[in-house]
C-alpha cells in the first residue's frame, strides 16, 4: 500500500517563507545600494575591503591557500559533493528529493550570473585582486554557491539528524560559509556587500526551491526521519 507523504507542516512552511523573504530583502537592498551608488554602502565596502585585503604582491603560498579555501564555493565542488547524494537518492527512488536538490544546485550559478549582469558592478580595483580577476562583482558567485550547498545539505539531512547532530551541522555549515565568503574579500576579488548578497541569494534560493517543491522537513520531497524509516 502506497502511503502519501504529509504536507510540509505550517510552522515549518512559515519559517521557510520568512527566511526566503529576509534573504531576498537583503539581496535587493544591497543590489539597489550598488546601483544607486549609495554613499554609506560604498564607503563601508571600501573601508572593510581595504582592511581585509591580503595585499598586492602577497606570497604565492598564501594566495594558493586562500584560493583553496575558496574552492567549496565553486560549481565543480558542489557537483563533487552532491553527485553521490543524487545517486543515493535515485537508488532509493527519492525522486522528489532529487528534483529539488538538483534544481537548487544546478540553477544557482546561472541565476547569480544573471544578477551580476543586471547590476553590472565592477570588481575592487586591487592590482592582485579584482583587476587581475576581471568579470563582475555583485553578488559573489562563490558566496551564493557555498550558501546553496550548505543550505541544501542541512535541509536534506535535517530529518535524519538528532539534536546534537543538528547543532554540529549548523555550526560547521555556517563556519564554512563565512570562511569562503571571507576568502573572496581577502583575495580582493569582491566587496563585502557582494559576499553578503551572495549568501542571501544562496539561502533564499535554496529554501525557496525546497519550499515550492516540498523539500522542507515533513514535505513530500523531504527524507523521512530514521524512526519513520525503521517502521
Amino acid at each position: 500500500m502506497q502511503v502519501t507523504a504529509p504536507d510540509v507542516p505550517s510552522r515549518t512552511r512559515r519559517r521557510g517563507l520568512v527566511a526566503v523573504l529576509v534573504g531576498l530583502a537583503v539581496l535587493v537592498a544591497l543590489g539597489a545600494g550598488v546601483l544607486a551608488d549609495l554613499d554609506p554602502q560604498v564607503r563601508l565596502d571600501a573601508a572593510v575591503g581595504s582592511a581585509l585585503y591580503a595585499g598586492d604582491g602577497r606570497p604565492a603560498a598564501l594566495d594558493a591557500l586562500l584560493e583553496t579555501a575558496s574552492a567549496p564555493g565553486t560549481a565543480w565542488f558542489r557537483a563533487l559533493v552532491l553527485l553521490p547524494v543524487a545517486v543515493w537518492l535515485a537508488r532509493r527512488r527519492r525522486w522528489r528529493a532529487l528534483a529539488w536538490v538538483a534544481v537548487a544546485a544546478l540553477l544557482v550559478s546561472p541565476l547569480t550570473t544573471a544578477l551580476k549582469e543586471l547590476v553590472g558592478r565592477a570588481r575592487p580595483a586591487f592590482e592582485d585582486g579584482g583587476l587581475e580577476h576581471g568579470g563582475l562583482s555583485y553578488p559573489s558567485g562563490h558566496s551564493s554557491g557555498i550558501a546553496t550547498l550548505v543550505t541544501v545539505g542541512l535541509v536534506l539531512a535535517w530529518p535524519r539528524l538528532r539534536a546534537r547532530g543538528r547543532r554540529a551541522a549548523v555550526a560547521g555549515g555556517v563556519a564554512l560559509v563565512v570562511l569562503v565568503g571571507l576568502t573572496r574579500v581577502w583575495l580582493g576579488v569582491h566587496f563585502p556587500s557582494d559576499v553578503v548578497g551572495g549568501w542571501s541569494l544562496g539561502v533564499a534560493w535554496s529554501l525557496g526551491v525546497a519550499l515550492l517543491l516540498g523539500g522542507l522537513p515533513g514535505g513530500p520531497g523531504a527524507l523521512p526521519a530514521r524512526e519513520e524509516e525503521v517502521r
